[in-house]
């Protein structure tokens, strides 16, 4: 008995430390950058700003039709926008908050 009101002690002091809708955009992104080539496209546009899909193709070496439909996904998704310059496509992130989430998970040693 001692016990559960320990517990209900316990339960009142307890508090969601992060806001419900940071939680949800949170999950949203990672579930959208989850996969090796998403997080090797946001690594690459981290490090140059903005890339075409010939330039990306060129560094990740996948085919064409994989790397745009990543990069669609991604668009689509809100983490990368696109700026057109004559005949070329360039793809940029549209903020430094998945990179910063990246790092904290590159930076961990557990993974």
């Amino acid at each position: 008995m001692y016990l559960f009101f320990i517990l209900i002690e316990l339960m009142d002091t307890l508090k969601v430390r992060v806001d419900q809708k940071k939680l949800e955009r949170a999950a949203y992104v990672l579930k959208c950058v989850a996969h090796p080539v998403r997080i090797s496209i946001i690594d690459l546009l981290e490090q140059r700003d903005r890339l075409t899909v010939s330039q990306l193709q060129e560094v990740l070496q996948i085919e064409q039709s994989l790397l745009s439909h990543h990069l669609t996904n991604m668009r689509d998704k809100g983490v990368l926008d696109t700026q057109r310059e004559g005949k070329n496509v360039y793809y940029f992130l549209t903020s430094s908050t998945i990179t910063d989430i990246l790092g904290c998970i590159n930076g961990c040693k557990k993974f």
